[in-house]
């Protein structure tokens, strides 16, 4: 029986943090469809690729973020950093809501990016250094459940106020908001028993030595593509799914919303029970389990027709299950595997997550405006197919060890 797991402020922060880091990430798929008719690159007149582009530019910032954070985390501690990060998101989201052209959007996600950037590289690190002890995998895949609660409120609410006529401007500006509610969290002083942060600073060069150490350690490669992977298979799906109902079958904003609420749903229930049920030692075969599903069940949406929009809705919940374990699974299992400094392990993954999540969205886009976003959607279980061969492979090199011994 699996131990009952204890939540303190910075659990908290930290759901907190992952809701509001959803909301910022995709408040601007959801409103894409009105988004770019506002701004002159409609997607049905061939805009696919410049609304994928979004996705790359704000990846790409994100990765910047990501590589500098590991300084800052240990010039100001993990906490002090996402402070400030959520802040800075916020701010990148808030001026998205006031640009008036397709470029100062751009400009503006790519603000927003930075902050994501900083998120993404330390909210999961403060999780694993406050239950270092008490299997972190567990606590890693409950937390990172609330990114797909996130999700779910984003665009149900989102569809919502898009279907009653809000402008797109005051979702955004909503989302603007949202992001300030962990910010305090994270920045207010707190003099309580949890202590994610080390008491010490740590200089630059140790912090490149961790980078460097695992740069050189060829099984960490193998689990830096698989990431790269799960990020593009996850994002092809929840920056897509929304605009592929409202344009596919002749939707509304609010089934489209719907549609990607649903993926999310599946995606809190295989992350809330694998963080319940899975302990530390099984993680390889829930991630192998998880992309062999995952992979048969892409195979289906671009099948359907456009008359079987609730079976679709369907296969994305059971599909949104089989996907939501892949991110922190992967990063939890790393750290067991490969020897070296937990929390950069942790930033160097993301460096390829959301790198995968870019440009496995632009490339759908470029693929959508060519042959259809239908046709488009098999790039979900190519990327499932290749990360479970990936981690099948490491788990094939583990029995040969133990045996070994």
């Amino acid at each position: 029986m699996a131990k009952k797991m204890v939540f303190g402020r910075y659990d908290y922060a930290a759901f907190s943090c992952f809701i509001a880091y959803a909301c910022c990430s995709l408040v601007v798929p959801v409103c894409l469809v009105q988004l770019a008719q506002s701004l002159g690159f409609p997607l049905g007149e061939g805009g696919k690729g410049a609304g994928g582009a979004l996705q790359l530019g704000r990846s790409i910032p994100m990765v910047a973020a990501m590589l500098f954070c590991g300084f800052a985390a240990g010039r100001w501690g993990k906490v002090r950093s996402l402070g400030v990060a959520m802040v800075l998101m916020s701010v990148g989201i808030g001026l998205a809501a006031i640009a008036p052209a397709y470029g100062l959007l751009f400009a503006a996600v790519a603000v927003a990016g930075l902050g994501e950037g900083v998120v993404e590289g330390l909210a999961t690190p403060v999780i694993q250094d406050l239950h270092i002890d008490d299997e972190p995998g567990r606590y890693i895949n409950f937390s990172h459940s609330f990114w797909s609660v996130g999700v779910v409120g984003t665009v149900m609410l989102a569809g919502l106020l898009l279907y009653c006529g809000v402008s797109w401007r005051f979702v955004l500006a909503g989302a603007c908001v949202i992001s300030l509610v962990p910010a305090f969290l994270f920045l207010l002083p707190y003099h309580g028993p949890q202590k994610p942060d080390r008491q010490e600073q740590l200089h630059w060069t140790t912090v490149s030595g961790h980078a460097l150490e695992l740069v050189k350690t060829p099984r960490f490669w193998l689990f830096f593509t698989a990431m790269f992977l799960a990020g593009g298979g996850e994002f092809c799906l929840t920056f897509w799914v929304s605009s592929f109902i409202q344009l596919d079958y002749s939707a509304s904003a609010l089934m489209g919303g719907l549609g990607t609420a649903f993926f999310a749903g599946g995606m809190i229930v295989g992350r809330m029970v694998s963080g319940f049920l899975v302990s530390q030692e099984k993680l390889r075969h829930l991630v192998v389990g998880c992309a062999v599903a995952g992979t048969l069940l892409g195979l289906f949406p671009p099948l359907l027709s456009a008359d079987m929009i609730w079976i679709l809705f369907g296969l994305l919940f059971f599909l949104g299950i089989a996907t939501g374990p892949f991110w922190p699974s992967i990063q939890s299992y790393c750290v067991d595997r490969v020897k070296g400094d937990s929390t950069m392990i942790f930033i160097l993954l993301s460096c390829a997550g959301v790198p995968g999540c870019g440009f496995f969205a632009w490339l759908m886009g470029v693929v959508g405006d060519r042959w259809g976003l239908r046709d488009s959607f098999f790039l979900v279980p190519a990327c499932y197919a290749g990360l479970g061969l990936l981690i099948a492979y490491d788990w094939c090199v583990l029995r040969r060890e133990r045996q070994r011994k």
